[in-house]
């Protein structure tokens, strides 16, 4: 007799540096895929123009912030660009346990800690994969940056610097994907997330 398939949830980690297009391209892979459930995540950071709590952040106080912290309910959290970033664990773990694909897009620093934080039995029994997004060149990257006209001149220069630097860390994670064609980099996601999903339930 076949044995049959197991509901085993997937984490997907989407990490890249800044100005990449991590939010154009989830957004996108979203919609083409309803299956996958996108982890909101909390910041101390203000809201920008078009953004609302509880759809594209969870705005925080940095008092609440760190009360969570304290608590344990974020699977990783960490200070990018002056502002506290974290992922509410709850969420996920829901996710998981329900044989569900939790999305996440992390900075370079989150993805790290959700690599070095989560266990297996943190993910009972779900896998997880990473996948780095990268700009087709340097030059492109400093482009979206200034088109996206929401920081100083002093604060891209920084976040400029900083990508440079976190693109370093690309052989550290499952895939690497180009995002050159917002479309095309979607798919690709789809297709890693197809494959690895099956990898999950075979193990």
């Amino acid at each position: 007799m076949k044995k049959s398939k197991s509901k085993k949830g997937l984490l997907v980690i989407i990490s890249g540096p800044s100005g990449v297009g991590k939010s154009t391209v989830v957004n996108r892979l979203l919609k083409s895929n309803p299956d996958l459930m996108l982890s909101i995540s909390a910041t101390t950071r203000a809201p920008r123009v078009m953004e609302k709590h509880g759809r594209d952040y969870f705005f925080m106080s940095e008092q609440q912030f760190f009360e969570g912290a304290e608590k344990g309910e974020f699977l990783e959290w960490a200070k990018v660009h002056g502002a506290y970033y974290g992922t509410p664990k709850s969420y996920v773990q829901e996710v998981l346990e329900k044989g569900g694909t939790a999305v996440l897009e992390v900075d370079v620093q989150g993805a790290a800690k959700v690599k070095e934080t989560v266990s297996k039995d943190a993910l009972k029994g779900a896998g997880a994969v990473f996948i780095f997004l990268i700009p087709p060149s340097v030059d492109i990257l400093a482009f979206r940056l200034r088109r996206r006209k929401t920081e100083k001149v002093e604060e891209l220069n920084y976040r400029l610097r900083a990508a440079v630097a976190e693109l370093q860390v690309m052989e550290k994670y499952d895939y690497i994907v180009v995002n050159d064609r917002v479309e095309t980099a979607a798919d690709k996601i789809n297709a890693i997330i197809k494959v690895e999903k099956e990898r999950t339930l075979l193990n």
